[in-house]
């Protein structure tokens, strides 16, 4: 399978299904796991990365859910597609950077993914849309016990696997859910929810992981460590976590219906105003408008069927895809005009929000006579 033939079709996990999927995009398990007898790829020289790839790739596709793939070293895809990888959360933007002695091997529906040498030898994740942490860990785990049969992985008895970073010493296991909160957000509680999170264990990072901005109000929510707890334990704390912050979000989009029902409409008006008749716009804007097209859908303003070409548009309108739609490298201004192009054609047919009725001016002070 080529990178065009799997670039193809949408995604599996952006299809807007699954529990929760009206909060909860996509749901993710990643393992981390080494070779014994081979350097952590950080220290590793450029032949041995070489030599463990040759060792780790044969291995990864003979699994039998990656029959149906794409794989290639990282040396022969070009900086664009390895970008719109990343966009598509398939691969790390550190794993991006890499060259000769690193590959990737994608499943055909993208639900699946195995980087080869990242930061360490093998970082598999499996992937799919709503809340459904259990089941991705059920398909990767699968994977790693195809694996663990081919290949000798560094294990220690007592630390579990050994990793290059010591935060994944133990299960080597990070799971992790993106939530769309764009209600927590437009009545300021994310902040405090983020802090309650962090004081549980967990941690808040944005849509891109690490060090990343929380763009179109989606924050991805992971374990931060592995030792010391099964991957079960992991997974059941993550969850019932995840369901809290479910509860928040529906809560915080009721409260705002019913106290400031003008500023939801406006916000949603005015992205569905900006999205509708732009010609040009940035990937930042873009994504900030179509989270709030996304919250219209929920709330019944707009079309049910409407979510998942917004799911697709969140990683159609972003940089890479965008040039790869033009089959050309772009300037930032041609890519704000042709994003733009091709939102105002997906959009073309969507009727515009349906408010109930017109609520009357708010007064912030009502509340206090």
């Amino acid at each position: 399978m080529t990178l065009a033939e799997l670039f193809r079709n949408p995604s599996e996990w952006l299809k807007a299904e699954g529990p929760h999927c009206q909060i909860v995009l996509s749901s993710r398990v990643r393992l981390a796991r080494n070779l014994q007898g081979f350097p952590f790829p950080g220290w590793a020289k450029k032949s041995e990365r070489v030599r463990a790839l040759e060792a780790i790739r044969p291995a990864v596709e003979s699994v039998p859910a990656l029959a149906t793939r794409f794989s290639e070293s990282m040396d022969n895809v070009s900086a664009m597609d390895k970008q719109a990888l990343v966009e598509r959360h398939l691969i790390s933007r550190e794993h991006a950077a890499k060259n000769v002695g690193s590959g990737v091997v994608i499943n055909g529906d993208e639900t699946i993914s195995v980087m080869i040498n990242e930061e360490d030898h093998l970082r598999m994740q499996a992937l799919k849309s709503g809340l459904q942490l259990q089941k991705v860990f059920q398909m990767i785990d699968a994977v790693d016990s195809a694996l663990e049969e081919r290949l000798d992985y560094a294990f220690s008895p007592r630390l579990g696997y050994l990793t290059a970073c010591p935060t994944n010493v133990g299960t080597g296991m990070r799971a992790s859910a993106m939530l769309h909160l764009p209600a927590m957000v437009l009545s300021e509680q994310i902040g405090q929810v983020i802090q309650a999170v962090g004081k549980l264990g967990l941690a808040v990072r944005g849509l891109y992981g690490e060090g990343t901005e929380a763009l179109g109000n989606v924050f991805q929510i992971s374990n931060q460590t592995t030792l010391g707890e099964t991957e079960a334990e992991i997974i059941e704390r993550l969850n019932k976590v995840v369901l809290q912050i479910i509860e928040y979000e529906q809560n915080a989009r009721g409260t705002l219906l019913e106290k400031k029902p003008r500023l939801v409409y406006d916000q949603i008006g005015r992205a569905y105003g900006v999205l509708t008749n732009a010609h040009t716009i940035t990937s930042k804007e873009a994504l900030n408008l179509l989270s709030l097209l996304r919250l219209g859908v929920d709330l019944g303003m707009l079309p049910a069927a409407l979510r998942a070409v917004v799911d697709e548009l969140f990683i159609n309108a972003q940089p890479a895809h965008v040039q790869k739609t033009a089959d050309r490298k772009l300037t930032a201004e041609e890519r704000d005009c042709l994003r733009a192009d091709l939102i105002r054609q997906r959009l073309v047919d969507v009727p515009k929000p349906e408010m109930n009725e017109t609520p009357a001016p708010e007064n912030p002070r009502a509340e206090e006579t």
